[in-house]
């Protein structure tokens, strides 16, 4: 069984900065590509930034130079870094992790999601 636990949303104003964490635990063999997600009402779940591995990293143009996604692999947990932010930046963040278990079987696991608030 493999937990994600996220921390670190709030309410900001614009031009402040967040930073969110998501930490997974569990029956884990090895850690594949961690991202970050959001949602706001009444649209889609979209793509914010992935990162591999590796550490190469992917981010969505409209966040491209104020957020950095990062990883620790020691500790299976990844950040977002939010600077700069816009109230078009509202929206609950989740993080979605590709885990290999110990059962070596390859999922994708949700975060249970934290609300970031933009105030103008």
């Amino acid at each position: 069984q493999v937990q994600l636990v996220e921390s670190g949303g709030g309410l900001v104003q614009a031009g402040g900065s967040l930073r969110l964490s998501c930490a997974a635990s569990g029956s884990i063999f090895s850690v594949n590509t961690m991202g970050w997600y959001r949602q706001a009402p009444g649209k889609q779940r979209d793509m914010v930034a992935t990162i591999t591995r590796s550490g190469e990293a992917n981010y969505v143009d409209s966040v491209k130079g104020r957020f950095t996604i990062s990883r620790d692999n020691a500790k299976n947990t990844v950040y977002l870094q939010m600077n700069s932010l816009k109230p078009e930046d509202t929206a609950v963040y989740y993080c979605k992790v590709n885990i290999v278990t110990r059962r070596i079987e390859i999922n994708d696991y949700w975060g249970q999601g934290t609300q970031v608030t933009v105030s103008s």
